[in-house]
């Protein structure tokens, strides 16, 4: 479980990305309006960690494409219910100001009032896929509300990134992922949905080794690093990439809310046992593939 006592990094940034990786795309980069990101970096004060990065959407998204990201998927969650539709017209306008840079997901609250029509409708604005996040929006994976938004996502070829790991967990939350999140879960959802395409972040922490099985059972199932292979969380599994199956990994950062230097996991990637072949998969032929994106 997580808790306060995860430390503040002091680790030194690199100007750009090593160009043995490039291109590049981040696969989990959160934009928020300023006031809702202001009340998220005070949550993860009191609840998690020093967030590193505290800027505005507009300029995290540049900070990113200046040390040589090719290109950024930007998403949000809503906290509640009626927050979906305003958060989907503010990424629908980042998407307008870094034209071809960066691809927008949308949000819904599982459970709401017409939330099959939010969607429809943030499809309509150009977003291309879906963010969802158990812990915070405290939903059953199973429950006949996710299966609605499992079928508009799988009618309109759209996909789904959600947060249904266990961990990392907190007593902040107003739900018990352990509870909600598991493995068995989403295999469910798997084979009821098999057009749907599904990202879990943050290789599945902390069911880490299963979820590496599951990526070899089915084909609709991808995975993202986010800050599972920085060394920062104490993982009791270990995390070979060069052991994953390959075009199933993403490489994501979760920046800005990062307690470490930008680039940190983009060290680690550089270093890991790889070959070129798997490294273009993993740092921009997979994320390509899983967001319909055409070029660079």
């Amino acid at each position: 479980m997580l808790n306060t006592s995860l430390p503040v990094m002091d680790d030194k940034e690199g100007d750009g990305v090593p160009t043995k990786l490039l291109p590049v795309m981040d696969t989990h980069v959160h934009i928020f309006p300023g006031q809702i990101f202001q009340a998220v970096w005070q949550w993860f004060d009191v609840h998690a960690w020093r967030i590193r990065y505290q800027m505005t959407s507009s300029d995290l998204l540049e900070f990113l494409l200046s040390r040589g990201i090719n290109h950024i998927v930007a998403m949000q969650y809503a906290h509640k219910p009626g927050m979906a539709r305003f958060l989907n017209r503010y990424m629908a306008e980042k998407c307008r100001e870094f034209s071809g840079k960066i691809t927008g997901l949308a949000t819904v609250f599982p459970g709401e009032d017409e939330a099959e029509i939010i969607l429809e409708q943030a499809f309509d604005l150009g977003l291309k896929g879906v963010k969802l996040h158990a812990h915070v929006q405290c939903f059953e994976m199973n429950s006949p509300e996710m299966n609605k938004l499992y079928e508009c996502c799988q009618k309109h070829d759209k996909p789904m990134v959600m947060h249904v790991s266990r961990e990392p967990k907190s007593p902040a939350y107003k739900c018990d992922p352990y509870v909600l999140c598991s493995v068995d879960k989403l295999e469910t959802v798997i084979k009821n949905f098999p057009d749907l395409k599904i990202c879990v972040p943050h290789l599945g922490f902390d069911e880490i080794l299963a979820y590496k099985n599951l990526i070899e059972k089915y084909d609709n199932l991808w995975l993202d690093t986010a800050m599972t292979i920085t060394d920062y969380f104490p993982i009791y599994e270990s995390v070979p990439l060069n052991q994953y199956r390959s075009d199933r990994i993403m490489y994501g950062s979760d920046f800005p809310n990062i307690p470490y230097a930008w680039d940190r996991e983009l060290k680690v990637i550089q270093k890991a046992e790889l070959s070129q072949n798997s490294l273009e998969k993993i740092c921009w032929h997979n994320g390509a593939q899983f967001f319909n994106i055409n070029k660079i």
